[in-house]
């Protein structure tokens, strides 16, 4: 059986594409992000320890994102970046935790990231209680500098919106009817036109896909675009 074939994404330095598995080499040795780093930190400033985030669903392996967050900065802002860009619908409550479940294990959402974070260390994000989506937050790397944007996450890399084709043709699928998700389990997706013809009068109108893992969850509907 052939590999499944990995999304891909751009290096927001020199803005290569390359597939999943190889965006954390990539941006380790990216020169164009080496020399953004050394700019930063020649700004004056109090130094802190800044860290490579690899994220991805747990489940829809599709969905990724290689962020850099400041080390002073709160739990708090991931999971607001998280929701912004990936998750929120209807304001659900959410934790970070060191196993899933566990109130034991859960992260206050006040804490700093550098009271948190080690390279090798593993969270788990959960947002809705209910209908849940689960993100593992990895540490990838560390750093010890000037952060690199205003903003307290500066986002390296997110993949391109995965390519799933239309139930009915070979042309790229661009709606989600709930029907057939919620009544017959299936990922009903469909064309622009195919979408118009297909029945789903007891759902009301079909969702459109949009570049997050959360979709068909809840009252999902997007717009999945990084707050800043």
């Amino acid at each position: 059986m052939a590999a499944k074939k990995q999304t891909r994404g751009k290096c927001a330095f020199c803005g290569k594409e390359t597939a999943k598995g190889w965006m954390t080499r990539h941006l380790k040795s990216c020169e164009a992000r080496a020399a953004a780093v050394e700019k930063a930190d020649g700004k004056k400033g109090t130094e802190q320890n800044i860290y490579h985030l690899q994220i991805e669903d747990a489940y829809q392996k599709d969905f990724w994102l290689h962020l850099e967050m400041n080390g002073n900065a709160t739990m708090e802002e991931l999971d607001a970046y998280l929701r912004a860009i990936w998750l929120e619908c209807c304001g659900h409550l959410s934790e970070f935790t060191f196993e899933a479940w566990s109130e034991d294990a859960t992260v206050d959402m006040e804490t700093r990231a550098d009271k948190v974070f080690s390279v090798g260390a593993e969270l788990l994000h959960l947002y809705d209680f209910g209908t849940t989506s689960e993100t593992v937050v990895k540490v990838i790397d560390e750093r010890e500098g000037q952060p690199m944007s205003e903003h307290p996450i500066f986002l390296m890399s997110r993949n391109g919106m995965p390519e799933v084709t239309c139930l009915e043709c070979d042309r790229r699928a661009e709606w989600l009817c709930m029907e057939c998700l919620i009544e017959d389990g299936e990922m009903g997706i469909f064309c622009r036109e195919h979408i118009e013809e297909h029945p789903h009068d007891g759902y009301g109108d079909p969702v459109e896909l949009v570049n997050s893992p959360r979709v068909g969850m809840c009252g999902y509907d997007g717009p999945a675009e990084p707050p800043y």
